[in-house]
């Protein structure tokens, strides 16, 4: 008789999971999809950090890291714990900030035409256009980023270029395409460049003072019902290590006396992705989607570049 109520409350039980799972899956139903997308995790640790915030929220999204930092190891550590987050290799080509520096997976020696005469990326994006770069050495380091990020036990789903560089030319947007091919990833959008139909919004240009009011507008009143939807968000932590990075290549994210900026712009976009705003509006105005799922729906065969016109 025991055994018989128990297997009659482990029923009721299963049924009741069952409605309300297929209660939530109905309740959404119509409404756009929202792709969130964090880029530059595994930069330091106070992105890392800022981060495992939200994936403590265990909403969906998607996070590129870069496998060349030093901290890529604990956003593997955190991301391992965090199957609800879609995994994308942020392909690296160069080091940004004025005192803190990255070089290559391969080492110096192996690619010289990517990096300075300390054997770093460059530190902007005219200056990589402008050095003597080899496609073959380029194709070399992104193997080696995606092979590393493989390596790591995550299950890697796409791939997409830090600061746009990879595919900023005809000759890169081909090897990117076919590095995808060959690791059978996709490619996540940037801006202009779609892969998989989504539309491109990204927060890091919206100054202070209106980013979170923008963030929550569009995604109230402007998303797409007929494509998903990428929003590019920058995330960090106003530690020390955050406030002391001066970016080489954007004026707005230093003071014109030189106080960087970098840190207070990231907090502000991990801030309204965990606000009560924001979470008020998932599940009402949109449901939250990742490229794992975006890709399991489509297939990678359904992946073709269409050039947008902003």
């Amino acid at each position: 008789m025991f055994l018989k109520n128990l297997k009659h409350h482990f029923c009721l039980l299963l049924g009741v999971s069952i409605l309300q799972t297929a209660s939530a899956q109905m309740s959404t139903e119509g409404l756009p999809k929202l792709m969130l997308r964090l880029d530059d995790i595994g930069m330091n640790h106070a992105v890392n950090m800022a981060m495992k915030k939200m994936a403590d929220t265990k909403m969906p999204f998607s996070a590129s890291v870069q496998f060349v930092c030093p901290w890529y190891q604990e956003a593997v550590e955190i991301l391992k714990k965090n199957p609800q987050v879609s995994i994308g290799v942020h392909l690296t080509l160069t080091s940004e900030w004025k005192n803190y520096r990255w070089g290559p997976v391969t080492g110096r020696s192996a690619v010289p035409s990517l990096v300075d005469n300390v054997g770093y990326f460059p530190q902007s994006t005219n200056a990589f256009a402008k050095s003597s770069y080899k496609i073959e050495e380029v194709e070399k380091e992104l193997t080696a980023q995606i092979e590393r990020a493989l390596a790591s036990g995550l299950k890697i789903t796409y791939i997409d270029p830090h600061m746009g560089i990879a595919l900023s030319t005809p000759a890169l947007r081909a090897l990117t395409e076919k590095l995808a091919r060959k690791y059978k990833l996709g490619i996540s959008t940037l801006s202009e460049t779609v892969y998989f139909g989504e539309t491109y919004k990204e927060m890091w240009g919206e100054p202070v003072v209106t980013k979170k009011k923008a963030f929550i507008e569009y995604v109230t009143n402007k998303l797409s019902m007929n494509r998903p939807n990428l929003v590019v968000i920058h995330v960090g932590l106003q530690t020390p290590e955050m406030n002391a990075l001066f970016d080489m290549n954007s004026g707005m994210m230093n003071t014109k006396d030189g106080k960087p900026l970098t840190a207070l712009h990231r907090e502000t976009e991990l801030n309204m992705l965990l606000s009560p705003e924001f979470k008020a509006l998932v599940n009402k105005r949109f449901k939250l989607s990742n490229y794992t799922e975006l890709i399991n729906e489509r297939g990678l065969s359904s992946m073709k570049l269409e050039v947008v016109k902003n």
